[in-house]
């Protein structure tokens, strides 16, 4: 068989609510490459599927009858009183075609409920629907991400699918729980995958899944029961399904850790300042400023300046502590004078008093903004989908004449990419085509964005007892592996993906869940071993510490029957003292009993304490491949699929049976997939 070359594998994830999907491998592996969702929509014809609704429109056309040509000349007298008569010779014709709706979920069918398949013509037909759009070439091996409740029919059944369907040169099939390890680079690790509906935990030892207690298809423990238990919250409040996701997906939802308490009225009262200081300091300070004005005033009465005839003071000219008695009573204005100079210093006054704040404000520090964990309610923009026809009702779009307000003139006349994070215009969703001399109904729709209010309720996503399944569910599955040696390790080597546990600070309380319900200290771990001495081993169930009853006859007591073990342990520090004879048969009888005591404690003996960890950490992904740093790990399975082809298609071409060939395929039929199977 010829090698395989990068660009020609293909890579396919099918998910209950995603699938992904790549042609080719790059040089440093990237997301994927293709989004599709999950479903598909029933044809007219009864067992085709489209990946679109198509939807039925109706067209009518105006037709104008054509004026006959005359003949000779001659025009009958029927087309001459015609049109002098008022008959209208023009009809309409209504025809209808079909268009597809890329916006609605009417009679969508999703193949795959629960991470199980439910409908099979569905999965099929989607799944030709990404080969077809990909394109791939004829010789494409095809490697596909299983989920763990796939049971082996299933995976005979798809094996039959593409070899038939699509003549592939080479399949193979890739647990998502083995792929995610893939990704990590670990052999020995526990993977939690949080989905939509649904949560599996699977135990991998040294790249081997571990079927023995292993969670698939949790029920109530993915994305869409915390979506659900948001709608229970806030219903009251008028927040639908739909806005409730839309909650959770934004960085507003977030799970706080357990000892963590919801922001209440104290805390937000606390970072607000006291009302009675408040008004104490504004008194205190309006005291001030009103003695300072009198000050100033009688300051101003006290002194004077020179003036001119009209009573205006000259500019630039030191008139200070100086009056002209004779000029302010000639001017006849002496009145006048006096309430326009009190006027000016009081003027003064208030803007020396407005610097002065100003400055003092500047000095001040700035108030913090409060994280949001701190936070008793936050606004998040809401994004909802309006036909055009009731936007245009409302308001809500500008008219197309020039007779604007002056609040319409601000809202641009067509629609213009703008900042997502502000309220904007909606944007028109494009229209089916028209031609002249055609009109239809065609249900135009647009996105508008608002900003919506919610309280301390996005806290709680997954207050419904999601966190304490999963914890129970992980320390089930450890505590199953059959090597107990290898649980701590299990334990160390937490892997939590799934597009279910991007919700904010999810991953961080579910290993604080598990810290405060399996955790076990260090030194509560080292209670009955710390007080023993460094040469004793720690004593274990096996009776290998029992000392053994020793046989009369083949080592009979010499002397007054003194008990061999406490002669040796007399004589050890100084063997002069043992009896003639004695001492070497000691020896070697002491050794021969602790050879067979480090047999026989080797056999029981474990490193860790099996039953409950001493540590339990999060596994980090290697920073191998930089494209994915800013895509998360909630997808990580994907990338493990591509390191897995890498390895099985392009490295390893077969010779340790990483995928089945078409001639294998020939000769085992379905069935010889469970040979191949990673």
């Amino acid at each position: 068989m010829p090698p395989f070359k990068d660009e020609h594998i293909l890579i396919i994830a099918p998910g209950s609510q995603t699938t992904l999907a790549q042609l080719g491998l790059p040089e440093s592996f990237t997301p994927a490459q293709c989004r599709v969702t999950t479903r598909m929509f029933p044809a007219e014809k009864k067992g085709e599927w489209e990946p679109l609704k198509v939807r039925e429109r109706k067209i009518v056309r105006h037709h104008d009858h054509p004026a006959p040509e005359p003949v000779d000349g001659d025009t009958s007298m029927a087309e001459a009183d015609g049109p002098a008569n008022g008959t209208d010779n023009s009809f309409q014709e209504e025809e209808s075609y079909f268009e597809e709706d890329p916006t609605t979920e009417e009679g969508a069918i999703y193949p795959i409920q629960h991470g199980r398949v439910v409908d099979w013509s569905c999965l099929f037909a989607l799944l030709t629907h990404i080969y077809n759009t990909l394109s791939p070439p004829f010789h494409t091996p095809i490697l596909i991400i299983t989920q763990p409740a796939w049971t082996a029919q299933d995976h005979e059944t798809l094996t039959q699918f593409f070899f038939e369907k699509f003549k592939t040169p080479a399949f193979c099939l890739m647990d998502s729980a083995l792929a995610a390890c893939y990704a990590y680079a670990a052999q020995t690790a526990t993977v939690v995958d949080v989905g939509y509906e649904k949560c599996d935990v699977s135990a991998v030892n040294d790249f081997l899944i571990s079927d023995i207690g292993r969670g698939t298809a949790l029920a109530d423990c993915g994305g869409e029961n915390m979506t659900r238990r948001l709608s229970e919250m806030l219903s009251s409040r008028g927040f639908t399904r739909d806005m409730c996701e839309q909650l959770k997906r934004s960085g507003l939802c977030e799970v706080l850790p357990l000892d963590s308490a919801l922001p209440g009225e104290a805390e937000a009262e606390d970072t607000n300042v006291n009302p009675a200081a408040a008004a104490s300091a504004g008194a205190n300070a309006a005291g001030l400023r009103g003695r300072g004005s009198i000050g100033d005033a009688a300051a101003a009465m006290r002194s004077t300046e020179v003036a001119d005839q009209t009573g205006e003071v000259k500019e630039g000219e030191d008139t200070e502590g100086v009056l002209d008695v004779a000029s302010i009573v000639a001017s006849g204005k002496t009145s006048e004078f006096l309430a326009r100079k009190e006027k000016e210093k009081v003027d003064k006054a208030e803007k020396a008093a407005t610097k002065k704040a100003a400055q003092e404000a500047a000095a001040a520090p700035k108030p913090t903004k409060l994280p949001n964990a701190k936070r008793v309610t936050a606004t998040f923009h809401y994004t909802e989908r309006r036909p055009l026809e009731e936007l245009n009702r409302n308001g809500k779009r500008p008219p197309e004449n020039g007779n604007q307000t002056d609040a319409e003139a601000k809202r641009p006349k067509t629609p213009e990419p703008q900042d997502p994070t502000e309220n904007t215009a909606p944007e028109p969703e494009p229209t089916s085509p028209t031609t002249n001399g055609q009109s239809h109904a065609s249900e135009a729709t647009a996105l508008i964005r608002r900003d919506v209010e919610v309280g301390i309720e996005r806290f709680q996503a997954a207050s419904g007892g999601i966190l304490d399944r999963i914890a129970d569910a992980i320390h089930r599955c450890i505590l199953s592996l059959p090597e107990i040696g290898k649980r701590a390790e299990l334990w160390d080597n937490l892997i939590i993906v799934g597009n279910g546990s991007t919700v904010r600070g999810f991953k961080e309380a579910l290993v604080t869940k598990l810290n405060s319900k399996y955790l076990i200290s260090p030194s509560s771990a080292t209670i009955f071993t710390s007080e023993l001495p460094s040469t004793l081993t720690t004593p274990v169930a096996t009776g290998a510490n029992t000392p053994q009853p020793q046989s009369h006859l083949t080592n009979p007591h010499h002397g007054a029957g003194v008990n061999p073990l406490l002669l040796a342990a007399t004589t050890a520090s100084n063997p002069n003292l043992a009896p003639p004879g004695q001492h070497q048969h000691l020896q070697a009888q002491l050794q021969m009993q602790q050879y067979q005591q480090q047999n026989q404690h080797s056999l029981h003996q474990h490193s860790g304490h099996g039953q409950t960890p001493t540590s339990i950490k999060l596994a980090k992904m290697p920073e191998y491949f930089p494209e994915w740093k800013d895509a998360g790990t909630e997808e990580a399975a994907f990338l493990g699929a591509q390191v897995a082809a890498k390895v099985v298609f392009v490295v390893d071409q077969g010779l340790s049976k990483g995928f089945m060939s078409r001639t294998e395929y020939n000769d085992l039929g379905p069935q010889g997939i469970h040979e191949f199977c990673m």
